[in-house]
């Protein structure tokens, strides 16, 4: 006979409004979206498994999380009884996500009510049987989490330098003078430059973003299926894949099929793809993703990118990472904000305003090729770490449904 998750677990709901999230927060603030918020204080200190309880297209989250957190009040936080394992619990909803879909109540929102729930089943084993299913699903978890951690570290190694060179000026000074010693703090040059209303080093130029650019390609997004002369298969890159294309979640880029003669929209290496429609009140458009040989890799066919993203390529090659990094410093400081215009209700970056007007400092192209060779390389390793958790992605979620329906058995 089967369990119910009522049957094996205690059910709290959270206590907070969304909007109580803190930038910089110590604590992790789940709430309905897929990855949580922070926050600068905690309510619950336990082993749980936390539910969103309501989402616009009824995509409802499961997380999986010990530790001090807050939770949102449509949130469930769930506990294990004894005799029931936490981790078992947590891989037993993750197989119901699409029962719980379709029982959600709601029509412009989906709310997934407590009776629902708790009335969700799950084959009926001993603690020990649930351990052993759980360690194997969680073994491959814990290496995908391990790769997000060292991602994340690399990431981080590259922001550091980036605005260590480029941000506060202390490139290593290769002059005679300056004996490769940090340029600003060892007294280089500083000269102010009346458009940046700032003090940059000498020898920098001053230029709008359009400087760098040497083209850009509008998205497609072709049809679903292969008819006339729609025969090129692509994957698609929308907005939503962003985010997933640089390691910070999934990507669902859809498989599309374009015409023939727009095969000049494909993604090369060297591009980036910029969000230009979409966003929200807490987050502006201009999402950026770039694009190397690596990242196409990890497709099985080539990439174009949807209608609401545009695709640039820079005059210079060097100069890329260089400038991923200036376009993720402005987005992440909100300056994009200041670039939007809306048209039926949906906000637009004013993208060739923004470029053509917006000053920065151009580094000197040697520069810019010696943190080009410092980040290619950690690029690659995270690309490759991509790839290895897709993959373990797909394997787990293979063997989800077979271990907990019992057609695998772990010996």
């Amino acid at each position: 006979m089967d369990k119910t998750i009522g049957l094996a677990c205690n059910i709290l709901t959270g206590k907070l409004d969304a909007n109580q999230a803190v930038t910089g927060g110590e604590y992790p603030f789940f709430t309905c979206a897929e990855y949580p918020d922070q926050i600068d204080h905690f309510t619950y200190d336990d082993d749980v498994v936390l539910v969103a309880g309501n989402n616009a297209r009824g995509n409802f989250h499961v997380s999986r999380y010990k530790g001090k957190f807050n939770a949102y009040q449509r949130t469930y936080i769930l506990t294990a009884k004894k005799g029931f394992n936490i981790d078992y619990v947590y891989y037993a909803l993750k197989l119901e996500l699409k029962r719980l879909r379709e029982k959600s109540q709601g029509s412009q929102t989906k709310f997934l009510t407590m009776p629902i729930l708790t009335g969700i089943h799950f084959r009926d084993i001993t603690g020990d049987e649930q351990t052993e299913i759980a360690n194997v699903l969680s073994a491959i978890d814990k290496k995908i989490e391990l790769n997000n951690r060292i991602n994340a570290e690399l990431e981080s190694m590259a922001k550091t330098l980036y605005d260590y060179w480029f941000v506060q000026f202390d490139f290593p000074d290769d002059s005679p003078q300056g004996q490769g010693k940090p340029y600003k703090t060892s007294s280089g040059k500083m000269v102010y430059n009346p458009t940046l209303k700032r003090e940059i080093p000498k020898g920098w130029e001053v230029d709008t973003l359009s400087s760098w650019i040497k083209s850009d390609k509008t998205g497609d997004w072709g049809k679903e299926e292969q008819e006339g002369n729609y025969t090129i298969q692509v994957d698609c890159i929308r907005g939503a894949d962003i985010n997933g294309l640089n390691g910070n979640g999934k990507i669902n880029a859809p498989n599309r099929f374009i015409l023939r003669k727009n095969d000049h929209k494909l993604l090369a290496p060297f591009d980036f793809v910029i969000e230009i429609s979409g966003g929200s009140p807490t987050q502006s458009t201009g999402r950026m993703a770039y694009i190397t040989d690596d990242v196409l890799n990890r497709f099985p066919h080539p990439l174009i990118c949807s209608n609401f993203c545009k695709a640039i390529s820079l005059h210079n090659k060097d100069l890329f990472y260089c400038f991923a990094y200036l376009w993720g410093n402005l987005y992440d400081n909100g300056i994009l904000f200041g670039w939007e215009g809306k048209t039926s209700g949906i906000k637009n970056l004013l993208f060739d305003a923004f470029v053509t007007k917006y000053y920065v400092a151009v580094p000197p192209v040697h520069l810019a090729k010696q943190f080009f060779d410092f980040v290619a390389p950690l690029e690659q390793k995270k690309q490759s770490l991509l790839k290895e958790s897709s993959k373990l992605e797909t394997l787990r979620d293979w063997l989800l449904p077979m271990l907990m329906n019992g057609q695998v058995t772990v010996k």
